[in-house]
């Protein structure tokens, strides 16, 4: 049985039945390698400087979206004595330190025509705006070209409206590169 099988296993025995919510650092190789590679040492837990990084299920780190974004400040990767992150190697073949974008679903405020724009403000990447609406609030859409996959509007959103996806998990109609209404 392959270490992505006895993922699964924990996630259902732990009552975690939702498959691709579990984010690693950045810079990391994919799930099977990661499990085979990380030692668990929680050093690059103990250097990030945003609080992203918490220790996750089997002791593994994971990116916790919910209280801080990542700055891509690359001190998790100069901390992996294991060389699993590797900021230097994955910037050479990629514009992006992982494969994730932000999804805005059907609460939020905007969406129900209540003035917000909390996560449009945050950006740094300006990945969010909004088109206004005739005689309406006006309405989040996100750039996926330019959304870094930072999280920083995750932890900042008022309702939690906002969540992170892996890249693939976005519905087959619409290219990774397209402008997009959020869900």
């Amino acid at each position: 049985m392959g270490a992505g099988n006895l993922i699964s296993r924990r996630r259902f025995l732990t009552g975690n039945r939702q498959e691709g919510t579990t984010f690693r650092p950045p810079w990391t190789p994919p799930e099977d390698e990661f499990i085979d590679q990380c030692r668990r040492c929680d050093d690059c837990i103990a250097v990030c400087e945003t609080g992203l990084l918490k220790k996750g299920s089997g002791g593994f780190p994971e990116a916790d979206f919910s209280q801080a974004g990542c700055s891509f400040c690359g001190s998790c990767s100069d901390a992996c004595q294991h060389d699993v992150i590797q900021q230097h190697v994955i910037q050479e073949t990629e514009d992006v330190p992982w494969n994730i974008l932000a999804t805005i679903n059907s609460q939020c405020l905007a969406l129900n025509r209540v003035h917000c724009r909390t996560c449009q403000e945050t950006c740094e990447a300006r990945a969010i705006s909004f088109t206004i609406k005739t005689g309406g609030v006006a309405i989040p859409s996100i750039n996926t070209d330019q959304c870094t996959g930072c999280g920083e509007c995750v932890s900042l959103c008022p309702i939690t409206a906002i969540s992170m996806n892996s890249n693939s998990e976005q519905p087959s109609s619409e290219k990774p590169s397209a402008r997009r209404i959020c869900e």
